[in-house]
């Protein structure tokens, strides 16, 4: 009995070594964080620098000791800006590959197609670039128990406002003409535009718009300025924004262009050259050193990736900064269990300094947006970059702007 006794023990403790063993190994396995953008095509400077913003935000955290004592693997999917090919991956991300959390998109169709399946699953979604005012509302409650989906980008509702009260509060506009382009961040974001304008008692004058691909908008310019346009409002995802400002000056026609954040696009500033001198956008991040984190951030990107000017700084600071805010969710949930990472985004319990801002609890239940009106401030095009359209928005004391407390 003894011997036996001796032999159950010893098998027993082999058994809870073995136990133990497989723990360590479960726990060393990398968390795997889904990244969805058009990394090709027109959209790919957004695309590249939200990646790239993403990945360098990865590379610190690992570095660290990861999430968890785990290092963050992300999987990555070029998904075209194609509504077809994003739903494609979020399947894949989901059912094959695992993961526990997705970030980015950049195209409003593509995110409104595609983050379904992450609500479906359960699996948390922070869209750091998609700016279509319905991406976090798109399952709410009631009709939904939960939300999973969580945005770090200003809203076109936030920037259609900006935009309406810049060109006709600031500049004096009577007679706005609005150029978009088809895709559903063009048309929402062109809906919104004239809500904005409405609430200021103003009408445009022309509403024109215009495809994907399209290298010609004298038509629609000519239409603009036949109408007695004053100002030019723009809301369109690529390098057909060029188009346009190569197209006015081709008219000789002056008038301010003003539109949403993709403005601030390279594939904008180097196709149209200079005359993209003077262009105006909303922006939550120019690539200016202005704060010790913004400082850092700009040299590190530009160490890593071996260039001076960002493609899209926006992009690339709004994906830095969605990964230390699903880090800091999976830290405080201390699981990457999606119920448990949505219920910490919801409820985060530590500030986290982001590049953007200051995220001090950016979410709540009812509450998905991180980026608030008074946080984003006008860019302005000159001479190949972007700068600050109005310095004093910036100066001092106002160089973070926060989200106000609930």
């Amino acid at each position: 009995m003894r011997v036996s006794g001796m032999i159950a023990a010893v098998a027993a403790s082999i058994a809870m070594a073995g136990v133990s063993i497989a723990g360590v190994a479960v726990a060393a396995e990398p968390i795997k964080i889904g990244l969805s953008g058009p990394f090709t095509g027109g959209s790919s400077s957004m695309g590249v620098s939200m990646r790239d913003g993403v990945k360098l935000a990865v590379t610190e955290i690992n570095k660290t000791g990861g999430v968890l004592g785990r290092q963050l693997v992300l999987v990555e999917r070029d998904d075209e800006a194609k509504n077809e090919v994003g739903v494609q991956i979020a399947q894949e991300l989901i059912n094959k590959e695992g993961v526990v959390a997705t970030l980015g998109y950049i195209n409003t169709g593509v995110a409104l197609a595609s983050q379904r399946f992450y609500q479906e699953a359960e699996i948390p979604v922070i869209n750091n670039v998609a700016t279509g005012s319905v991406i976090p509302r798109q399952f709410l409650p009631p009709d939904n128990k939960s939300n999973y989906i969580f945005r770090t980008s200003a809203s076109d509702a936030i920037q259609s406002v900006m935009i309406a009260d810049e060109a006709v509060k600031r500049q004096g506009a009577k007679k706005p003409a609005i150029l978009a382009d088809s895709t559903n961040y063009g048309q929402l974001g062109r809906a919104d535009l004239e809500k904005a304008l409405a609430t200021l008692g103003v009408k445009p004058v022309a509403t024109e718009k215009f495809n994907i691909g399209d290298t010609d908008m004298t038509a629609q310019l000519l239409r603009a300025k036949e109408a007695g346009a004053d100002v030019i409002l723009t809301y369109a995802i690529g390098p057909e924004l060029a188009q346009i400002a190569n197209g006015m000056a081709k008219l000789g026609w002056k008038v301010p262009m003003i539109g949403s954040w993709t403005l601030s696009m390279a594939s904008f500033i180097d196709t149209a050259g200079p005359n993209g001198d003077g262009a105006m956008m909303p922006q939550t991040f120019i690539q200016l050193p202005d704060t010790p984190k913004r400082k850092a951030f700009i040299e590190a990107y530009q160490a890593a990736y071996k260039i001076d000017r960002m493609p899209s700084p926006v992009s690339a600071a709004q994906g830095y900064d969605s990964v230390f805010l699903l880090a800091a969710a999976i830290t405080q949930a201390g699981s990457t269990d999606g119920r448990k990472v949505r219920e910490a985004l919801e409820n985060l319990n530590t500030k986290v300094e982001g590049v953007v801002t200051v995220y001090d609890r950016p979410f709540s239940a009812t509450d998905h947006e991180a980026i608030t009106g008074n946080i984003p401030v006008f860019g302005l095009v000159k001479g190949g970059r972007v700068v600050a359209a109005h310095p004093e928005d910036i100066a001092g004391d106002k160089a973070i702007r926060v989200k106000p407390k609930n």
